[in-house]
């Protein structure tokens, strides 16, 4: 199939999408119905844009039999707070299913078994039809934040379903979801001491990785909406 620049595609399968046109490190992944729009188009490099979250990376050209000219262009549906607050049971819920499939760390996986961080994060609230933006620091400008005075006033002011972010003081690199009581579910990679999904405590008292994260705390958002793209083209 020839491409064209400016068309949006279907996918007819998983695809993965790299962080650039070597195509040779995996920025994420887009299920088989995502959509994607071509925004550059060489002979060996395909730059193309993710319509749900406006994410873009660089598709292999070998690729390209996985798409179709889409029927019907993507359109973000609205969805209210409390909307998303009656099902984040559902959410956790998907998050748990995930930890207990055999599963580890993947950088740019959002597919599964193997997660990154965000990637988790993204599809457990698009189980509820909830998109998010794909990485970490773009779940943080996303959500509402909780405002803190001390790193322990979070556990005052948090409710399950809430992301937490760590990272250093000029961007977040890593999210969890919170469950409540203190503890928050992630998938994290073998330099932080885990490789997949597993459960830790926000506390500097808590084993080896809950310290380690713990010292990398950035803050907390809240989820109030649903992801909508201001413009496809990236």
């Amino acid at each position: 199939m020839d491409l064209q620049t400016d068309q949006e595609y279907e996918c007819l399968a998983d695809i993965d999408i790299y962080d650039s046109c070597q195509c040779d490190r995996l920025t994420t992944q887009a299920k088989r119905g995502r959509h994607l729009q071509v925004v550059e188009l060489g002979e060996q490099n395909i730059r193309v844009c993710l319509c749900e979250d406006s994410y873009s990376g660089w598709l292999n050209p070998t690729d390209v039999n996985k798409l179709k000219v889409a029927t019907n262009n993507y359109s973000a549906q609205a969805v209210s707070r409390s909307a998303i607050v009656s099902q984040l049971n559902q959410v956790i819920d998907f998050t748990y299913r995930a930890m207990n499939t055999p599963n580890s760390y993947l950088w740019g996986g959002t597919i599964g078994p193997n997660y990154d961080c965000s990637g988790l994060m993204q599809v457990a609230f698009f189980s509820i039809g909830v998109w998010l933006p794909r990485d970490a620091y773009q779940q943080e400008a996303f959500t509402q934040p909780i405002e803190f005075d001390q790193p322990a006033d979070l556990l005052e002011l948090m409710q399950a379903g809430d992301l937490i972010f760590f990272g250093t003081q000029q961007k977040a690199t890593h999210v969890g979801l919170y469950l409540g009581d203190g503890r928050y579910i992630h998938s994290s990679g073998k330099d932080q001491g885990r490789n997949g999904i597993g459960i830790d405590v926000l506390s500097g008292h808590g084993d080896a990785i809950s310290q380690n994260y713990y010292r990398q705390l950035r803050g907390a958002g809240r989820v109030l909406a649903s992801y909508l793209p201001q413009e496809k083209n990236c």
